[in-house]
């Protein structure tokens, strides 16, 4: 039965009583029907196009976090951060006993602990300490912590009582303890975060794998201050070139080298950018003030950011893969 007599049928109409008008009409359905199915196959689907907005200056990846980042010249961007052999960016937090995390912001002089990765090991130094070493994959035997980031609850192995007890020599003021996240642990789930973003997992970054950030928006902000400040205030994961000052606010999705990320939202900055890594000293005022005379969030989305400025963007991994210094930083349009 061809088309037709298909359109026919299912109308219940024996062959002899249809009248002649209704064979006509199944016809035209017929025909609408199948030139349908016929475009949307034929029809191509939209491509994206590419456009270069910039180059990679510079990839950082920080292990522990609020200290000193590593810088790379190439990492693999997986769903969870930056990564290069077993160096993880903020795979590492310094904790209280109790499990409560610890950063530059209540312990200002973290920044000036450095960390360079050998032999499968983190090398720690900080001013008036002894280095010490950290293989970078802990016993399983080692204890598990319940941690505390930002009210949110995580796992964290314990890294030994050798390390502990660096960390609390250097700081002085409480005993400390430092956990690793292991992969097979869950993540910070990002809407409880922030709930209008989408769905992905972090370890202990703030609430995002990536943070992006231009030279240029460093630039204009050194314009509007009395002493300039250099990237480190900001520990951006990756550095671009080649573009205008807060082009990155425009950027929703990119592609850079064979990776893909998507916005998620705009970096709200706290008191943090005002500790000094060059001094470990905590300043509460610059650069901060100078980015809430011009870098407020729209009224709109007031609910999101507050009074806090913004400055570089965070971006969730669509297509894990890999990316060094010097390649093209493409938008998707």
């Amino acid at each position: 039965m061809g088309a037709a007599g298909s359109a026919l049928a299912r109308l219940g109409l024996p062959a002899q009583t249809r009248p002649s008008w209704l064979g006509v009409a199944a016809l035209s359905l017929a025909a609408v029907a199948l030139g349908t199915v016929a475009w949307r196959h034929a029809r191509p689907r939209r491509r994206r196009r590419l456009q270069q907005v910039g180059t990679v200056a510079q990839i950082s990846i920080y292990p522990i976090k609020s200290c000193k980042g590593v810088q790379v010249n190439e990492a693999e961007c997986t769903t969870m951060g930056l990564r290069c052999g077993n160096l993880r960016d903020r795979f590492w937090l310094v904790i209280k006993e109790d499990g409560h995390m610890i950063t530059a912001r209540q312990e200002p002089r973290l920044v000036l602990v450095s960390i360079t990765y050998e032999n499968n090991s983190l090398i720690l130094k900080a001013p008036d300490m002894e280095q010490l070493v950290l293989p970078v994959k802990q016993p399983s035997s080692n204890p598990l912590h319940d941690c505390r980031l930002f009210g949110l609850d995580i796992k964290g192995r314990d890294c030994g009582d050798e390390v502990a007890q660096w960390f609390t020599n250097y700081l002085k003021t409480e005993s400390y303890r430092l956990v690793q996240f292991e992969t097979s642990m869950k993540g910070r789930a990002s809407k409880k975060i922030f709930p209008s973003v989408q769905n992905y997992q972090v370890a202990y970054p703030d609430c995002s794998p990536i943070l992006i950030l231009s030279e240029a928006s460093l630039e204009d902000l050194n314009t509007r201050l009395e002493k300039k400040v250099n990237m480190e205030y900001f520990r951006p994961n990756i550095v671009v070139t080649g573009c205008d000052a807060f082009e990155e606010d425009c950027w929703d999705e990119l592609v850079i080298g064979d990776v893909e990320m998507k916005k998620v939202l705009a970096c709200p900055r706290c008191i943090m950018t005002t500790v000094d890594p060059d001094t470990g000293i905590i300043d509460r005022k610059e650069p901060l003030e100078t980015l809430k005379s011009y870098r407020l969030c729209d009224p709109s989305e007031k609910k999101i950011y507050k009074s806090s400025p913004l400055f570089g963007i965070y971006y969730s991994v669509e297509k894990i893969g890999n990316l060094k210094v010097g390649d093209p930083v493409y938008q998707m349009v």
